[in-house]
């Protein structure tokens, strides 16, 4: 049976954390390998090894004093990156760019065609700033992701999606100005919960404005206000015919999580994955990638995640028979 769906494993990309008594620590992505192996979802899937990113291909999002600053602070671990979210340790830069590294080859897969469709869990780290850490994020892989396909691979169109319970401020802000980036985030109203932007008339600006889609959601939403919301948002992106699509599947908006208050189900995760998935055959010749993101409860987070693995093999499966290209809802 071929294997056309990546997930990459391994210990290289497990040193992203921030130690055992921060929410982002090292049970997350234990949490994960285990209920992927459990669920014998590493049996029909392709396990690639993480792979460490160049300075320079983190520099295409992130500016040369950043990172020099990262290197820096990774010998001697001490003090903040930011204002308390995200420590310093030693050795961060690797980790950090092995976060870059491994998505950006989770990306090439996925362009080359290698792959249909890929998952990186310990990834999605999208509050970093081009110029600074925030939000655990040191480095945003997503947004170096996007500057890859617009740089590199000539992409005209790249649709980002993001469905954290947090907003993706550090990518929105990022490409707030450019039409080839086309952002769809769903989150906690930024009222109640960090980083406290992405209000719904946030649309882009200038020559970017009416690219971006905003969608505050209140504290407790649930499966169906998400699914109440999505209608439009699947609309929009119908519209805007992405040429590649890129998953941020952040399990913090599961019930339960202790750092946030919407109340899904692992079934929205699904659910924005199978929808993307058709949306990717009709526009973008199947390619998606999908990113961890958040999550700081470890059943959530595992079952999410697998959720998100699960329904990108199913796709595959729907698509090699012909049925992957579903109509709106």
């Amino acid at each position: 049976m071929q294997k056309n769906v990546c997930v990459y494993l391994g210990e290289d990309l497990a040193a992203y954390h921030f130690g055992h008594a921060h929410p982002f620590g090292p049970h997350r992505y234990r949490a994960f390998e285990s209920e992927l192996r459990a669920r014998g979802l590493d049996r029909r899937v392709r396990i690639q090894a993480p792979v460490q990113a160049g300075r320079a291909e983190v520099q295409r999002f992130h500016t040369a004093q950043y990172v020099s600053e990262v290197v820096a602070r990774s010998r001697d671990g001490r003090g903040y990156l930011d204002a308390g979210d995200t420590p310093a340790f030693i050795g961060m830069y690797a980790a950090a760019a092995t976060v870059v590294g491994t998505t950006l080859a989770a990306l090439e897969q996925v362009m080359a065609r290698t792959c249909a469709r890929a998952f990186v869990p310990i990834a999605g780290l999208h509050h970093a700033r081009r110029n600074r850490a925030a939000g655990f994020c040191i480095f945003n892989d997503c947004g170096v992701a996007i500057e890859a396909l617009l740089q590199v691979y000539g992409v005209g169109r790249v649709a980002y999606v993001d469905i954290d319970a947090h907003h993706g401020d550090g990518v929105y802000y990022g490409f707030a100005a450019d039409p080839r980036v086309i952002i769809v985030d769903f989150h906690e109203d930024g009222r109640f919960l960090y980083p406290g932007t992405g209000a719904a008339d946030e649309r882009g600006t200038g020559r970017g404005r009416g690219t971006k889609l905003n969608i505050p959601m209140a504290p407790n939403a649930d499966d169906r206000a998400f699914r109440a919301a999505w209608t439009a948002a699947e609309r929009f992106l119908d519209e805007q015919a992405p040429e590649v699509i890129l998953l941020q599947c952040g399990a913090d908006s599961l019930a339960g999580d202790p750092i946030t208050h919407l109340r899904y189900s692992p079934e929205t995760h699904r659910f924005v994955t199978e929808r993307l998935c058709a949306l990717a055959e009709r526009h973008a010749r199947g390619r998606l990638l999908a990113m961890g993101g958040g999550g700081y409860d470890p059943g959530n987070l595992a079952s999410a995640w697998c959720t998100v693995v699960a329904e990108l093999l199913r796709a595959d499966a729907a698509a090699d028979d012909g049925a992957g290209s579903q109509p709106p809802v």
